[in-house]
């Protein structure tokens, strides 16, 4: 049996449009191009020159890996080629000069792929639930919209006061969660990331423009009281409303939610709450 595993170039397009997945409008062969180059990386694994299993890994801020992407033909399932492959993926990334973290974000419901990665020996970190919406009139209440920050100086301290500590997830891109550092914020834009204060200046909002399928304002605050906190709201709906007249094509307001603070939304909200998402991952030593 002639077997190998190779990194995937923007030519090998072919290969992945023979292989039988399953998933219907799957995002992967709208950017494959995009997935072969600059941070990201793809591997395939070959058997008798077919590609059987796909999968891969982003770089982020330099030093967190976030593997993913993990695809098989179905009509080979069974001979535990993902993890194979993932392991091998999983072994290239650690040799990367400056990796610390190396994780995953899988659905709940994944279970095959939950599989995978326990037996790549990550572990859970945090649960969330990618909240979108288009709506969010039924959390305004009429309330002043907070103070935009200017300062790139306020905006890190803030980072740093509630982020740079231990165990605090911080979500990056959509879909893309992380253990926050220091490391994570270094070379941030604060240009593109937008911050609001309260008027008692105890609290803190974050937008900022993504795109995967759709355009999202991803909007992270990292506090429990989102319903309470008069203005909040205003703030968000100003700031989406704002993106909708810059994007063609459907844009949603997304926010990462824990089980607790998704089960506070109110009765009638417009909030879609799919399977939430499990970020896997571990610390890198001596990299």
């Amino acid at each position: 049996m002639n077997k190998s595993i190779r990194v995937l170039q923007s030519n090998d397009y072919a290969y992945l449009e023979a292989m039988e997945t399953g998933i219907e409008d799957d995002y992967i062969p709208r950017i494959f191009d995009k997935l072969t180059t600059g941070n990201n990386r793809l591997y395939g694994l070959f058997l008798e020159g077919q590609l059987v299993s796909m999968g891969g890994c982003s770089i982020y801020a330099g030093s967190y890996a976030m593997l993913g992407r993990l695809r098989s033909d179905r009509r080979f399932r069974g001979n535990h080629f993902g993890f194979e492959l993932m392991s091998h993926v999983m072994n290239e990334v650690i040799k990367l000069d400056g990796i610390k973290w190396i994780g995953a974000n899988t659905q709940e419901e994944n279970i095959p792929a939950r599989r995978v990665v326990d037996k790549l020996g990550l572990v859970p970190y945090a649960k969330l639930h990618g909240a979108v919406t288009k709506d969010t009139s039924l959390l305004e209440s009429g309330a002043k919209r907070w103070t935009p920050i200017e300062s790139n100086e306020r905006k890190k301290a803030w980072l740093q006061e509630v982020y740079v500590k231990p165990t605090t997830i911080f979500p990056y891109e959509c879909y893309y969660p992380f253990p926050a550092s220091e490391d994570l914020f270094q070379g941030v834009d604060l240009e593109k990331w937008c911050f609001f204060e309260n008027e008692e200046k105890s609290r803190v909002l974050i937008t900022k423009y993504d795109q995967k399928k759709n355009h999202y304002l991803h909007t992270v605050y990292p506090w429990d009281d989102m319903i309470s906190q008069e203005g909040l709201w205003e703030t968000i709906a100003n700031e989406y409303h704002k993106l909708l007249e810059q994007c063609e094509g459907d844009t949603y307001i997304w926010m990462d939610l824990t089980k607790e603070e998704a089960n506070k939304l109110p009765d009638g909200h417009s909030f879609e709450l799919s399977s939430p998402w499990i970020l896997y991952g571990k610390e890198i030593e001596n990299s």
